[in-house]
Protein backbone atom coordinates (compact mmCIF):
# COMPACT_ATOMS: atom_id res chain seq x y z
CA UNK A 1 0.00 0.00 0.00
CA UNK A 2 1.00 3.62 -0.50
CA UNK A 3 0.60 6.89 0.97
CA UNK A 4 1.40 10.52 0.02
CA UNK A 5 1.72 13.18 2.26
CA UNK A 6 2.67 16.96 1.96
CA UNK A 7 5.58 18.47 4.35
CA UNK A 8 7.96 20.89 3.60
CA UNK A 9 11.84 22.12 3.88
CA UNK A 10 13.37 25.38 5.20
CA UNK A 11 15.57 27.08 2.43
CA UNK A 12 16.80 30.25 3.46
CA UNK A 13 14.07 32.46 5.30
CA UNK A 14 11.28 30.81 3.08
CA UNK A 15 10.28 27.00 2.39
CA UNK A 16 10.14 24.55 -0.42
CA UNK A 17 7.46 21.83 -0.60
CA UNK A 18 8.45 18.01 -0.48
CA UNK A 19 6.28 15.34 -0.30
CA UNK A 20 6.47 12.15 1.73
CA UNK A 21 5.60 9.27 -0.23
CA UNK A 22 5.52 5.96 1.72
CA UNK A 23 5.38 2.61 0.55
CA UNK A 24 4.64 -0.86 2.43
CA UNK A 25 5.14 -4.42 0.25
CA UNK A 26 5.86 -8.11 1.00
CA UNK A 27 9.74 -8.22 1.36
CA UNK A 28 12.34 -8.66 4.00
CA UNK A 29 11.15 -6.57 7.01
CA UNK A 30 13.21 -2.71 7.36
CA UNK A 31 13.21 0.65 6.98
CA UNK A 32 14.50 2.44 3.55
CA UNK A 33 14.28 6.39 4.03
CA UNK A 34 15.49 8.08 0.68
CA UNK A 35 15.90 11.19 -1.07
CA UNK A 36 18.62 13.03 0.07
CA UNK A 37 18.46 13.05 3.78
CA UNK A 38 21.18 14.27 6.04
CA UNK A 39 22.00 12.57 9.02
CA UNK A 40 19.72 13.76 11.15
CA UNK A 41 17.04 13.52 8.92
CA UNK A 42 18.24 9.94 8.23
CA UNK A 43 17.81 9.18 11.78
CA UNK A 44 14.10 9.43 11.78
CA UNK A 45 13.37 5.98 10.66
CA UNK A 46 14.46 5.13 14.52
CA UNK A 47 12.62 7.58 15.93
CA UNK A 48 9.37 6.88 14.25
CA UNK A 49 9.66 3.11 14.62
CA UNK A 50 10.05 3.40 17.75
CA UNK A 51 7.44 6.43 18.76
CA UNK A 52 4.63 4.02 16.66
CA UNK A 53 4.99 0.90 18.91
CA UNK A 54 5.30 3.21 22.04
CA UNK A 55 2.09 4.77 21.00
CA UNK A 56 0.35 1.64 21.04
CA UNK A 57 -0.06 0.63 16.94
CA UNK A 58 1.76 -2.30 15.50
CA UNK A 59 3.28 -2.06 12.39
CA UNK A 60 3.23 -4.95 10.14
CA UNK A 61 6.19 -7.42 8.83
CA UNK A 62 6.62 -5.65 6.23
CA UNK A 63 9.30 -3.69 3.56
CA UNK A 64 8.82 -0.05 4.53
CA UNK A 65 10.03 2.42 1.66
CA UNK A 66 9.54 6.73 2.36
CA UNK A 67 10.85 8.91 -0.44
CA UNK A 68 11.15 12.49 0.05
CA UNK A 69 10.51 14.08 -3.13
CA UNK A 70 12.07 16.17 -4.72
CA UNK A 71 15.52 13.74 -4.50
CA UNK A 72 17.71 16.73 -5.34
CA UNK A 73 16.83 18.72 -2.37
CA UNK A 74 18.47 18.08 0.65
CA UNK A 75 16.46 17.41 3.65
CA UNK A 76 17.72 18.51 6.87
CA UNK A 77 16.65 17.76 10.42
CA UNK A 78 13.69 16.32 12.25
CA UNK A 79 10.83 18.51 11.30
CA UNK A 80 9.72 15.41 8.55
CA UNK A 81 8.94 12.99 11.67
CA UNK A 82 5.91 13.65 11.98
CA UNK A 83 4.87 13.36 8.55
CA UNK A 84 6.97 10.32 7.74
CA UNK A 85 5.12 8.17 10.52
CA UNK A 86 1.50 9.65 9.42
CA UNK A 87 2.70 8.20 5.94
CA UNK A 88 3.15 4.26 7.46
CA UNK A 89 0.36 4.56 9.95
CA UNK A 90 -2.16 5.46 6.64
CA UNK A 91 0.31 3.00 4.58
CA UNK A 92 -0.52 0.14 6.91
CA UNK A 93 -4.26 0.83 7.22
CA UNK A 94 -3.51 1.50 10.74
CA UNK A 95 -5.85 4.85 10.48
CA UNK A 96 -7.73 5.83 7.45
CA UNK A 97 -6.28 8.46 4.84
CA UNK A 98 -7.48 12.09 5.12
CA UNK A 99 -10.65 13.43 3.83
CA UNK A 100 -8.97 16.81 2.62
CA UNK A 101 -5.09 17.01 2.22
CA UNK A 102 -2.90 18.46 4.75
CA UNK A 103 0.71 20.20 5.79
CA UNK A 104 2.66 18.53 8.27
CA UNK A 105 5.51 19.40 10.13
CA UNK A 106 7.35 18.28 13.61
CA UNK A 107 9.74 16.32 15.09
CA UNK A 108 8.70 13.05 17.32
CA UNK A 109 10.46 11.61 20.56
CA UNK A 110 10.65 8.05 21.42
CA UNK A 111 7.69 8.50 23.48
CA UNK A 112 5.67 9.97 20.62
CA UNK A 113 5.15 12.90 22.28
CA UNK A 114 5.64 15.66 19.58
CA UNK A 115 8.57 18.52 19.56
CA UNK A 116 8.52 21.97 17.96
CA UNK A 117 10.50 22.89 15.19
CA UNK A 118 11.80 26.26 13.64
CA UNK A 119 10.63 27.47 10.42
CA UNK A 120 6.75 26.65 11.01
CA UNK A 121 5.45 30.43 9.70
CA UNK A 122 7.49 30.35 6.60
CA UNK A 123 6.06 27.01 6.20
CA UNK A 124 2.50 27.54 6.64
CA UNK A 125 2.96 30.39 3.92
CA UNK A 126 3.92 27.58 1.29
CA UNK A 127 0.89 25.53 2.49
CA UNK A 128 -1.20 28.67 1.50
CA UNK A 129 0.62 28.84 -1.52
CA UNK A 130 0.21 25.29 -2.59
CA UNK A 131 -4.19 25.56 -2.10
CA UNK A 132 -3.83 23.42 1.35
CA UNK A 133 -6.23 24.57 3.76
CA UNK A 134 -4.91 22.38 6.73
CA UNK A 135 -1.88 22.09 8.85
CA UNK A 136 -0.62 19.75 11.58
CA UNK A 137 2.58 20.53 13.65
CA UNK A 138 3.27 20.56 17.99
CA UNK A 139 1.26 22.20 20.08
CA UNK A 140 3.71 24.44 20.47
CA UNK A 141 3.96 25.72 17.31
CA UNK A 142 0.48 26.42 16.38
CA UNK A 143 -0.07 29.87 17.16
CA UNK A 144 2.69 30.77 15.11
CA UNK A 145 1.05 28.71 12.48
CA UNK A 146 -2.05 30.34 12.54
CA UNK A 147 -0.93 34.00 11.74
CA UNK A 148 -1.27 32.76 8.30
CA UNK A 149 -5.09 33.61 7.39
CA UNK A 150 -6.85 31.04 5.38
CA UNK A 151 -4.97 27.98 6.91
CA UNK A 152 -6.65 26.07 9.11
CA UNK A 153 -3.75 25.05 11.84
CA UNK A 154 -4.23 22.12 14.31
CA UNK A 155 -1.53 21.62 17.40
CA UNK A 156 -0.73 17.87 18.07
CA UNK A 157 0.15 16.95 21.35
CA UNK A 158 1.26 13.51 20.61
CA UNK A 159 1.29 11.09 17.82
CA UNK A 160 -2.25 9.75 18.78
CA UNK A 161 -3.65 13.16 18.61
CA UNK A 162 -1.84 13.80 15.23
CA UNK A 163 -3.17 10.82 13.82
CA UNK A 164 -6.82 11.33 14.81
CA UNK A 165 -6.74 14.92 13.51
CA UNK A 166 -5.22 13.87 10.43
CA UNK A 167 -7.66 11.21 9.62
CA UNK A 168 -10.90 13.33 10.60
CA UNK A 169 -11.89 11.14 13.48
CA UNK A 170 -12.70 13.33 16.22
CA UNK A 171 -13.39 16.94 15.37
CA UNK A 172 -10.75 19.65 16.54
CA UNK A 173 -11.23 23.53 16.62
CA UNK A 174 -8.19 25.55 14.71
CA UNK A 175 -5.65 27.11 16.72
CA UNK A 176 -6.14 30.70 17.74
CA UNK A 177 -3.45 33.36 16.19
CA UNK A 178 -1.18 34.21 18.94
CA UNK A 179 -1.49 38.24 19.34
CA UNK A 180 1.19 40.50 18.04
CA UNK A 181 3.72 41.76 20.33
CA UNK A 182 2.91 44.81 21.44
CA UNK A 183 4.79 48.33 21.28
CA UNK A 184 5.75 48.91 24.99
CA UNK A 185 6.91 51.80 26.38
CA UNK A 186 10.40 51.16 26.35
CA UNK A 187 12.88 52.33 29.03
CA UNK A 188 14.81 54.12 26.30
CA UNK A 189 13.71 57.87 25.59
CA UNK A 190 16.20 60.06 23.44
CA UNK A 191 14.94 63.16 26.01
CA UNK A 192 17.22 61.05 27.70
CA UNK A 193 20.36 62.37 26.01
CA UNK A 194 22.02 65.07 27.41
CA UNK A 195 23.12 67.70 24.96
CA UNK A 196 24.35 66.39 22.07
CA UNK A 197 21.46 68.49 19.50
CA UNK A 198 23.17 67.92 16.60
CA UNK A 199 23.02 64.69 16.58
CA UNK A 200 19.73 63.71 17.76
CA UNK A 201 18.30 65.82 14.68
CA UNK A 202 21.07 63.37 12.67
CA UNK A 203 18.73 60.65 14.29
CA UNK A 204 15.50 61.98 13.30
CA UNK A 205 17.11 62.46 9.95
CA UNK A 206 18.55 58.83 9.94
CA UNK A 207 14.77 57.33 11.02
CA UNK A 208 12.83 59.21 9.03
CA UNK A 209 14.36 58.41 5.51
CA UNK A 210 16.51 55.16 6.80
CA UNK A 211 19.32 55.96 6.27
CA UNK A 212 22.82 54.18 7.39
CA UNK A 213 24.61 56.73 10.22
CA UNK A 214 28.24 57.20 11.59
CA UNK A 215 28.62 58.33 15.23
CA UNK A 216 32.45 59.49 16.21
CA UNK A 217 33.70 61.05 19.30
CA UNK A 218 35.36 60.93 22.64
CA UNK A 219 34.35 58.36 25.26
CA UNK A 220 30.97 59.34 27.30
CA UNK A 221 29.97 61.29 24.48
CA UNK A 222 26.94 59.77 24.43
CA UNK A 223 27.19 57.96 20.84
CA UNK A 224 25.87 54.13 22.51
CA UNK A 225 22.92 56.15 24.34
CA UNK A 226 21.97 57.68 21.36
CA UNK A 227 22.07 54.73 19.35
CA UNK A 228 19.95 52.41 21.23
CA UNK A 229 17.38 55.20 21.44
CA UNK A 230 17.20 55.19 17.27
CA UNK A 231 14.43 52.04 17.90
CA UNK A 232 12.29 54.71 19.94
CA UNK A 233 12.20 56.73 16.80
CA UNK A 234 11.31 53.98 13.95
CA UNK A 235 7.42 53.26 12.79
CA UNK A 236 6.05 50.26 13.28
CA UNK A 237 6.26 47.49 10.51
CA UNK A 238 3.61 46.73 8.41
CA UNK A 239 2.05 43.45 7.79
CA UNK A 240 3.98 42.77 4.95
CA UNK A 241 7.28 43.92 6.69
CA UNK A 242 6.29 42.04 10.11
CA UNK A 243 5.41 38.29 8.42
CA UNK A 244 8.64 38.89 6.31
CA UNK A 245 11.24 39.84 9.66
CA UNK A 246 9.13 37.05 11.55
CA UNK A 247 9.23 34.31 9.32
CA UNK A 248 13.35 34.89 9.53
CA UNK A 249 13.48 34.56 13.31
CA UNK A 250 11.00 31.22 13.09
CA UNK A 251 13.70 30.08 10.65
CA UNK A 252 16.23 31.68 13.15
CA UNK A 253 14.66 29.49 15.89
CA UNK A 254 14.42 32.99 17.58
CA UNK A 255 10.49 33.17 18.53
CA UNK A 256 9.06 32.12 21.44
CA UNK A 257 6.44 29.47 21.73
CA UNK A 258 2.90 31.62 21.89
CA UNK A 259 4.65 34.47 20.49
CA UNK A 260 2.72 36.58 17.61
CA UNK A 261 4.00 38.94 14.77
CA UNK A 262 7.12 41.05 15.40
CA UNK A 263 5.51 44.91 14.96
CA UNK A 264 8.31 46.84 16.36
CA UNK A 265 11.29 47.40 13.82
CA UNK A 266 14.48 44.88 15.56
CA UNK A 267 17.31 45.85 17.30
CA UNK A 268 20.43 44.00 17.06
CA UNK A 269 24.44 44.79 18.74
CA UNK A 270 26.76 41.76 18.16
CA UNK A 271 29.51 42.03 19.77
CA UNK A 272 32.65 43.02 17.90
CA UNK A 273 34.24 39.55 18.39
CA UNK A 274 31.48 38.28 15.62
CA UNK A 275 32.37 36.07 12.69
CA UNK A 276 31.65 36.56 9.23
CA UNK A 277 29.27 33.93 9.36
CA UNK A 278 27.19 35.14 12.81
CA UNK A 279 27.21 38.36 10.95
CA UNK A 280 26.21 37.62 7.36
CA UNK A 281 24.75 34.02 8.09
CA UNK A 282 26.14 30.83 7.39
CA UNK A 283 26.27 27.29 8.49
CA UNK A 284 24.96 24.17 8.14
CA UNK A 285 22.20 24.02 7.28
CA UNK A 286 22.52 27.83 6.69
CA UNK A 287 21.18 29.83 9.68
CA UNK A 288 20.42 33.68 9.46
CA UNK A 289 23.28 35.69 10.85
CA UNK A 290 22.67 39.45 12.32
CA UNK A 291 22.12 41.71 9.38
CA UNK A 292 19.11 39.30 8.42
CA UNK A 293 18.10 39.02 12.08
CA UNK A 294 18.03 43.08 11.93
CA UNK A 295 15.67 42.88 8.76
CA UNK A 296 13.66 45.97 8.81
CA UNK A 297 15.11 47.07 11.73
CA UNK A 298 18.52 48.41 12.59
CA UNK A 299 21.94 46.76 12.92
CA UNK A 300 24.32 48.60 15.68
CA UNK A 301 28.10 48.09 15.43
CA UNK A 302 29.83 49.70 18.66
CA UNK A 303 33.59 50.30 18.28
CA UNK A 304 33.42 49.60 14.75
CA UNK A 305 37.30 49.96 14.13
CA UNK A 306 37.49 47.18 16.61
CA UNK A 307 35.68 44.46 14.03
CA UNK A 308 37.62 42.61 12.02
CA UNK A 309 38.40 43.80 8.35
CA UNK A 310 37.02 40.78 6.30
CA UNK A 311 33.57 41.09 9.09
CA UNK A 312 32.84 44.37 7.52
CA UNK A 313 33.80 44.13 4.24
CA UNK A 314 31.38 41.36 3.78
CA UNK A 315 28.40 44.10 4.77
CA UNK A 316 29.07 45.90 1.25
CA UNK A 317 26.82 43.44 -1.12
CA UNK A 318 24.29 43.67 1.77
CA UNK A 319 24.12 47.31 2.18
CA UNK A 320 23.81 47.89 -1.61
CA UNK A 321 21.08 44.89 -2.20
CA UNK A 322 19.45 44.80 0.87
CA UNK A 323 19.94 41.08 0.98
CA UNK A 324 22.85 38.34 1.49
CA UNK A 325 23.76 35.32 -0.94
CA UNK A 326 25.16 32.32 0.89
CA UNK A 327 26.71 29.60 -1.45
CA UNK A 328 27.80 25.98 -0.53
CA UNK A 329 28.96 23.25 -2.49
CA UNK A 330 25.09 21.87 -2.47
CA UNK A 331 23.23 24.93 -2.36
CA UNK A 332 23.02 28.65 -2.74
CA UNK A 333 20.65 30.58 -0.34
CA UNK A 334 19.03 34.19 -0.25
CA UNK A 335 17.99 36.25 3.21
CA UNK A 336 16.66 38.97 3.12
CA UNK A 337 19.22 42.30 4.77
CA UNK A 338 17.63 45.61 4.69
CA UNK A 339 18.80 46.49 7.78
CA UNK A 340 19.76 50.18 9.06
CA UNK A 341 23.33 50.32 9.62
CA UNK A 342 23.90 52.57 12.97
CA UNK A 343 28.08 52.84 14.11
CA UNK A 344 29.96 54.58 16.55
CA UNK A 345 33.52 54.86 16.89
CA UNK A 346 36.32 56.49 18.77
CA UNK A 347 38.72 59.37 16.51
CA UNK A 348 41.63 57.60 17.59
CA UNK A 349 43.13 54.46 19.98
CA UNK A 350 42.88 56.67 23.24
CA UNK A 351 40.10 58.63 21.97
CA UNK A 352 40.66 62.18 22.48
CA UNK A 353 42.17 63.82 19.39
CA UNK A 354 39.24 66.24 19.68
CA UNK A 355 39.49 66.79 23.02
CA UNK A 356 40.19 70.74 23.46
CA UNK A 357 42.59 69.52 26.34
CA UNK A 358 46.10 68.64 24.52
CA UNK A 359 47.29 67.12 27.39
CA UNK A 360 44.47 63.96 27.27
CA UNK A 361 45.58 63.19 23.43
CA UNK A 362 48.49 60.56 23.57
CA UNK A 363 48.47 58.99 20.08
CA UNK A 364 51.21 59.85 17.92
CA UNK A 365 49.42 60.65 13.84
CA UNK A 366 50.94 57.44 12.65
CA UNK A 367 48.98 55.52 15.33
CA UNK A 368 46.38 57.59 14.37
CA UNK A 369 46.15 56.79 11.11
CA UNK A 370 46.94 52.60 11.51
CA UNK A 371 43.57 53.23 13.67
CA UNK A 372 41.17 54.70 11.09
CA UNK A 373 42.77 52.67 8.80
CA UNK A 374 41.50 49.53 9.91
CA UNK A 375 37.89 50.72 8.49
CA UNK A 376 37.87 50.84 4.51
CA UNK A 377 36.96 53.50 2.41
CA UNK A 378 34.08 51.69 0.42
CA UNK A 379 32.88 51.37 3.68
CA UNK A 380 32.75 54.57 5.47
CA UNK A 381 31.32 55.90 1.98
CA UNK A 382 28.27 53.79 2.49
CA UNK A 383 27.54 55.58 5.34
CA UNK A 384 25.05 58.14 4.65
CA UNK A 385 25.44 60.43 7.57
CA UNK A 386 28.32 60.73 9.47
CA UNK A 387 28.65 63.18 12.65
CA UNK A 388 30.42 64.28 15.20
CA UNK A 389 29.41 63.78 19.13
CA UNK A 390 31.92 66.41 20.76
CA UNK A 391 32.77 65.92 24.36
CA UNK A 392 30.20 66.74 27.09
CA UNK A 393 30.44 70.39 28.85
CA UNK A 394 29.27 70.66 32.47
CA UNK A 395 26.25 72.08 31.61
CA UNK A 396 24.94 69.65 29.76
CA UNK A 397 25.82 66.78 31.72
CA UNK A 398 24.31 68.56 35.23
CA UNK A 399 21.50 70.81 33.12
CA UNK A 400 18.14 69.52 33.06
CA UNK A 401 16.62 66.95 30.04
CA UNK A 402 16.49 69.09 26.86
CA UNK A 403 15.20 68.25 23.50
CA UNK A 404 11.65 66.34 22.05
CA UNK A 405 11.00 62.94 23.97
CA UNK A 406 11.14 60.38 21.47
CA UNK A 407 7.23 59.87 20.88
CA UNK A 408 7.13 63.53 19.29
CA UNK A 409 9.68 62.75 17.25
CA UNK A 410 8.39 59.40 16.56
CA UNK A 411 5.25 61.39 14.76
CA UNK A 412 7.43 63.45 12.80
CA UNK A 413 9.64 60.37 11.49
CA UNK A 414 5.81 58.42 10.40
CA UNK A 415 4.51 61.86 8.83
CA UNK A 416 7.72 61.52 6.59
CA UNK A 417 7.60 57.82 6.06
CA UNK A 418 4.30 58.31 4.59
CA UNK A 419 4.81 60.69 2.40
CA UNK A 420 7.73 57.92 1.29
CA UNK A 421 5.30 55.84 0.96
CA UNK A 422 3.28 57.41 -0.98
CA UNK A 423 5.84 58.50 -3.31
CA UNK A 424 6.91 55.42 -4.09
CA UNK A 425 3.95 53.28 -4.27
CA UNK A 426 4.33 50.49 -7.00
CA UNK A 427 8.70 50.66 -6.91
CA UNK A 428 8.87 47.11 -5.66
CA UNK A 429 11.92 46.98 -3.05
CA UNK A 430 11.62 50.83 -1.68
CA UNK A 431 9.93 51.90 1.41
CA UNK A 432 11.83 54.89 1.98
CA UNK A 433 14.36 57.23 0.54
CA UNK A 434 17.54 55.50 1.50
CA UNK A 435 16.41 52.51 -0.80
CA UNK A 436 16.66 54.52 -3.67
CA UNK A 437 19.09 54.55 -6.29
CA UNK A 438 19.59 54.77 -10.32
CA UNK A 439 17.14 56.67 -12.26
CA UNK A 440 14.30 56.78 -9.75
CA UNK A 441 16.61 58.45 -7.38
CA UNK A 442 17.28 61.44 -9.97
CA UNK A 443 13.67 61.39 -10.92
CA UNK A 444 11.75 61.16 -7.79
CA UNK A 445 13.67 63.66 -5.54
CA UNK A 446 12.03 66.56 -6.69
CA UNK A 447 15.59 68.43 -6.95
CA UNK A 448 15.27 71.85 -8.17
CA UNK A 449 18.31 72.67 -10.61
CA UNK A 450 20.13 74.97 -7.66
CA UNK A 451 20.16 71.94 -5.51
CA UNK A 452 21.55 69.80 -8.71
CA UNK A 453 23.94 72.55 -9.29
CA UNK A 454 25.08 72.87 -5.49
CA UNK A 455 25.66 68.76 -5.63
CA UNK A 456 27.50 69.21 -8.71
CA UNK A 457 30.02 71.57 -7.02
CA UNK A 458 30.54 69.21 -3.93
CA UNK A 459 30.93 66.05 -6.66
CA UNK A 460 33.24 67.95 -8.62
CA UNK A 461 34.99 70.23 -5.62
CA UNK A 462 35.93 67.87 -3.49
CA UNK A 463 35.72 64.54 -5.68
CA UNK A 464 33.03 62.87 -4.10
CA UNK A 465 32.54 59.49 -5.49
CA UNK A 466 29.09 58.77 -7.10
CA UNK A 467 27.49 56.91 -4.36
CA UNK A 468 28.30 59.76 -1.89
CA UNK A 469 26.41 62.09 -4.31
CA UNK A 470 23.80 60.04 -4.49
CA UNK A 471 23.72 59.61 -0.46
CA UNK A 472 23.64 63.35 -0.14
CA UNK A 473 20.38 63.84 -2.03
CA UNK A 474 18.79 61.22 -0.56
CA UNK A 475 19.53 62.94 2.84
CA UNK A 476 18.47 65.92 1.49
CA UNK A 477 15.45 64.42 0.52
CA UNK A 478 14.64 63.42 3.52
CA UNK A 479 15.15 67.02 4.97
CA UNK A 480 12.28 68.22 3.15
CA UNK A 481 9.84 65.29 3.71
CA UNK A 482 10.24 66.30 7.40
CA UNK A 483 9.70 69.88 6.55
CA UNK A 484 6.91 69.01 4.64
CA UNK A 485 8.46 70.59 1.07
CA UNK A 486 7.52 68.71 -1.87
CA UNK A 487 10.86 69.84 -3.72
CA UNK A 488 14.34 69.56 -2.87
CA UNK A 489 16.21 72.83 -3.03
CA UNK A 490 19.54 74.39 -2.21
CA UNK A 491 18.31 74.79 1.71
CA UNK A 492 17.83 71.07 2.05
CA UNK A 493 21.12 70.02 -0.10
CA UNK A 494 22.94 72.54 2.79
CA UNK A 495 22.04 71.11 5.40
CA UNK A 496 22.51 67.24 4.06
CA UNK A 497 26.14 68.83 3.85
CA UNK A 498 26.41 69.84 7.93
CA UNK A 499 25.82 65.65 8.29
CA UNK A 500 28.31 65.02 6.02
CA UNK A 501 31.93 65.95 7.50
CA UNK A 502 34.71 65.63 4.67
CA UNK A 503 37.17 66.51 7.31
CA UNK A 504 36.95 62.97 8.78
CA UNK A 505 38.98 61.72 11.63
CA UNK A 506 38.96 58.26 9.92
CA UNK A 507 40.16 59.01 7.03
CA UNK A 508 43.91 60.09 7.87
CA UNK A 509 43.76 63.45 6.20
CA UNK A 510 45.48 65.65 9.20
CA UNK A 511 46.69 68.11 5.98
CA UNK A 512 43.92 70.42 5.66
CA UNK A 513 40.77 71.10 7.65
CA UNK A 514 37.11 71.23 5.37
CA UNK A 515 34.25 70.76 5.68
CA UNK A 516 31.19 70.10 3.30
CA UNK A 517 29.55 73.05 4.90
CA UNK A 518 32.66 75.27 4.52
CA UNK A 519 32.44 74.22 0.67
CA UNK A 520 28.69 74.67 0.97
CA UNK A 521 28.89 78.64 1.85
CA UNK A 522 32.60 78.87 -1.03
CA UNK A 523 29.66 77.62 -3.86
CA UNK A 524 27.28 80.23 -2.37
CA UNK A 525 29.36 82.71 -2.43
CA UNK A 526 30.70 82.17 -5.99
CA UNK A 527 27.82 81.13 -7.55
CA UNK A 528 26.41 82.95 -10.32
CA UNK A 529 24.75 82.27 -13.78
CA UNK A 530 28.11 82.25 -15.55
CA UNK A 531 29.76 79.70 -13.95
CA UNK A 532 29.06 76.05 -14.78
CA UNK A 533 28.70 72.71 -12.89
CA UNK A 534 32.95 71.44 -12.91
CA UNK A 535 34.21 75.53 -13.09
CA UNK A 536 36.81 76.03 -9.98
CA UNK A 537 35.54 79.21 -7.75
CA UNK A 538 36.88 82.70 -8.08
CA UNK A 539 39.94 82.83 -6.49
CA UNK A 540 39.92 84.36 -2.84
CA UNK A 541 37.38 82.16 -1.47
Amino acid sequence: MQSTLHSAAIAGAGARPVDVQVDLSLGLPGFWLVGLPDLACTDAKVRVQTAIRNSGYQLPQKKIIVNLAPGALRKEGAAFDLAIALGVLAASGLIPPPARPAMVVGEISLSGELLPVRGVLPIALEARRLGLTRMIVPEANASEGALVKGLRVYGARDLVDAAEIFSGAVAREPATAAKAIPTEPSEFDLSDVRGQQTCKWALEIAAAGGHNTLLIGPPGAGKTMLARRLPTLLPTLSLEEAVETTSIWSVAGRLKAGQGLICHPPFRAPHHTISVAGLVGGGTPVRPGEISLANRGTLFLDELPEFGRATLEALRQPLEDGEVTISRVKDRVTLPARFMLIAAMNPCPCGHASDKNPNRYKCTPLQKEAYMGRVSGPILDRFDVHIEAPALRSGDVLGPRDGDSSAAVRERVEKARALQRKRYEGIPGVSCNAHLSGEPLRVLTLASEGARLLLARFLDLERFSARAHDRMLEVARTIADLQGDERVDEEHVYKASQLRCLDRPMTGRTSRSVTVAQIARQVAVNQSPGVQPGEQPREGT
